[in-house]
């Protein structure tokens, strides 16, 4: 099997730094929450995505970093960084960044929800009839829920939960036995709302809330009867998430990941974050306590976790407030066809998501486990949500006895739990569950319907870039493949095989697998483009994706720009590649689009001479895709699909000029704004929605 080259061609001034990207990009996504045109509980729940996305930073980014740190690892990346230099780097900007989001907040968005009668009361503003509502809900619905804990030699320090919102509390004064900690620790259990919602007759307006930190703040000398509060405080410590399961030592993944999974709330510390009203004694005090720098402190002007506002626009009921509604559409094919087999029999279904509906993909599913000419269901499971219409078909056929064989990957990042608890009750009614294999993160998206008729068996099949998460095809765009060509079924069941049994990978004839043969089938696409050039014959690559950090694929695309290959990359998140850099990437122009949908898709095109091959996948152009998980990439050989993924996925995305970030030649983003208003999301919107 390849292994990545360590050794890119190119210097250190030619990549871009990984996390340092990610930051970029949330400030893409923060530039959203700013956009007066973006209807304003959408622009509230772009500042929670932001708040999400660090949180997921810090945890696993920002964690590694630190590890490298502490092991004293100086080798450098492609960038030429060493860790602590990318720590020094990531610390100034992730600053910058959560003080231009809480100014956002605090000066644009509270006060323009205010003006729409969705407030936020502060305690200083509470009317007497306020007061007397929400002391009685403290004492009601909060007090019987809370431990504080006093530090003393009896009381140490407690257990902090990762991500959890907790209150220190400086004292003064002696308690019933005659203590005097001075200090005191509040764990507001996470069955408690953090935004609650006022009577509309209190507050005057429709959406009145206050914060049950601000309950807790008001109220919390009731928890220390006798003594003086001399101060309350928020505060917030995020922990190192990332699951470590030994693949060398390891006899039973499942075993061992349940064992590893309650260690994730309590990992090392990694930031601190304490509203900005925190003594300096205190806050001292919890940094020695989580062991943490100045560096890993971030001072909130306000409540210390944003991402608890995200409750906020699904509960108010303002859709002039809100992005309009939608019903995805069918394609053509199966408008008037309630046989899914008839409909594949007849012609390839490309689904185009969230404008197109999944529900086709659940009507394989279901007619599959009721047609008793289907013999065996395969699938593979990354991401698909505790309460999945997926998963009850695919119970439901296993309980009808069908073959049904489910790969389910168990280290899906904060999917974990939800996997454990499919994979039981899959087993429970007999279906056979596999684990994919130890190492290797199997995150191809596939499904395999075998289906006798006539005597022989043919596969139905359905090749995805996308999860099979039936909510997140609703924000995702994503495309989907119904197909029942033997050239494709045969390459889908060959991989199943890999996965499920023993024995070498045999060769595959269109699909494109990694860690096989991915990345080598990638670069080489990318040659024949550049001798194309070389020739005098035209070469064109424009690809999609999510991520572009691999440095062979980088050197390889330098090359082709040097030959003269028009290359577009449409790359939403983090991307290493300089883009018009004179002798190296002037013919590479590097966009990424941040809207309504969250772009996810990955599309690569190559001219070909005229061939125009295109594929699809559920890989990124990462070196953990190509070497460290198993992927595919799969050809659209219809041509009528292949025009449509040629226009939806790839042209509309380079004619927008609302939603797109264009990438300068020191990798800075700027917003494109042309005269003539072009939006893709809105646009697929309206030409595949469902008719009135």
């Amino acid at each position: 099997m390849k292994t990545p080259d360590q050794s890119p061609r190119y210097g250190a001034e030619h990549f871009l730094n990984r996390e340092l990207s990610l930051l970029a990009f949330n400030r893409r996504v923060l530039a959203q929450a700013a956009d007066e045109t973006v209807p304003l509980l959408e622009r509230l729940r772009f500042l929670c995505i932001v708040s999400s996305n660090l949180d997921e930073f810090f945890e696993i980014r920002v964690a590694g970093l630190k590890e490298q740190i502490k092991l004293a690892v100086r080798a450098v990346g492609p960038d030429g960084f060493t860790p602590r230099e990318v720590f020094r780097r990531v610390v100034k900007d992730a600053h910058v960044l959560i003080a231009e989001q809480y100014r956002l907040l605090n000066d644009v968005i509270l006060p323009a929800l205010a003006h729409e009668g969705i407030s936020f009361l502060r305690r200083s503003t509470w009317t007497p009839e306020q007061a007397a509502w929400i002391r009685d809900y403290f004492f009601r619905e909060v007090m019987p829920v809370l431990t504080p804990i006093g530090l003393d030699p009896s009381h140490p320090f407690p257990r902090v939960l990762n991500k959890s919102l907790n209150f220190a509390v400086e004292l003064e004064g002696t308690d019933a036995f005659g203590r005097n900690s001075g200090a005191a620790i509040v764990q507001a259990p996470r069955a408690l709302p953090r935004v609650i919602l006022l009577p509309s007759e209190l507050t005057g307006v429709d959406y009145g809330h206050v914060f049950l930190s601000s309950i807790l703040h008001q109220h919390v000398d009731e928890l220390f009867t006798g003594m003086s509060v001399l101060g309350c405080y928020q505060f917030r410590v995020t922990r190192n998430s990332d699951l470590f399961v030994d693949d060398e030592e390891v006899k039973n993944l499942r075993t061992a990941l349940q064992g590893e999974l309650p260690q994730r709330h309590f990992g090392d510390a990694v930031r601190l974050e304490v509203a900005d009203n925190c003594s300096q004694v205190m806050t001292d005090f919890l940094m020695t306590q989580f062991e943490l720098a100045r560096d890993d402190l971030y001072r909130a002007p306000g409540i210390v976790n944003l991402v608890r506002l995200n409750s906020v626009p699904d509960s108010v009921d303002r859709p002039d407030l809100k992005y309009s509604s939608y019903e995805p559409g069918l394609p053509t094919a199966l408008t008037k066809r309630f046989d899914i087999f008839a409909a594949i029999r007849k012609q390839d279904i490309l689904l185009h998501h969230p404008f197109q509906s999944f529900d086709p993909v659940i009507q394989l599913l279901t007619q599959a486990a009721d047609d008793p000419s289907v013999v065996a269901i395969r699938m593979t499971v990354y991401r698909t949500g505790t309460k999945s219409v997926l998963m009850e078909q695919l119970l439901r056929a296993a309980q009808k006895g069908k073959e049904v064989t489910v790969i389910i990957e168990l280290m899906a990042r904060f999917d974990e739990e939800a996997n454990l608890s499919i994979a039981a009750k899959l087993e429970e009614v007999g279906a056979h569950v596999v684990y994919g294999v130890v190492g290797y993160k199997t995150h191809a998206k596939m499904l395999m319907v075998l289906r006798r008729e006539d005597g022989v068996f043919r596969h139905y099949v359905h090749l995805g870039t996308g999860n099979y998460h039936p909510r997140t095809t609703r924000f995702y765009t994503d495309f989907g493949l119904l197909t029942c060509r033997p050239e494709i079924g045969a390459d889908v069941a060959e991989v199943f095989k890999q996965l499920t049994g023993l024995g070498k990978a045999g060769e595959l004839k269109h699909i494109w697998q990694a860690p096989f043969a991915l990345h080598r089938r990638v670069v080489h696409a990318i040659r024949l483009e550049t001798a194309a050039a070389q020739a005098g014959r035209k070469g064109r690559i424009i690809a999609k994706m999510n991520s572009l950090l691999e440095p062979e694929i980088i050197s390889a695309l330098y090359e082709a720009s040097c030959a003269g290959v028009k290359i577009d990359l449409i790359v939403r998140g983090v991307c290493a590649l300089r883009p018009g850099v004179a002798g190296v990437s002037e013919n590479i122009k590097v966009r990424s689009i941040v809207g309504r949908f969250l772009e996810h898709h990955r599309i690569f095109y190559f001219l070909a001479d005229g061939e125009e091959n295109i594929y699809l996948s559920s890989a990124d152009w990462m070196e953990r895709n190509f070497f460290r998980r198993i992927e595919i990439a799969f050809p659209i050989l219809d041509p009528r699909a292949k025009r449509r993924v040629l226009k939806e996925g790839l042209r509309a995305y380079l004619a927008d000029n609302t939603q797109a970030w264009e990438m300068d030649h020191n990798g800075q983003y700027h917003l494109k704004n042309g005269n003539r208003k072009v939006c893709a999301q809105d646009m697929l919107l309206k030409d595949m929605r469902a008719p009135d």
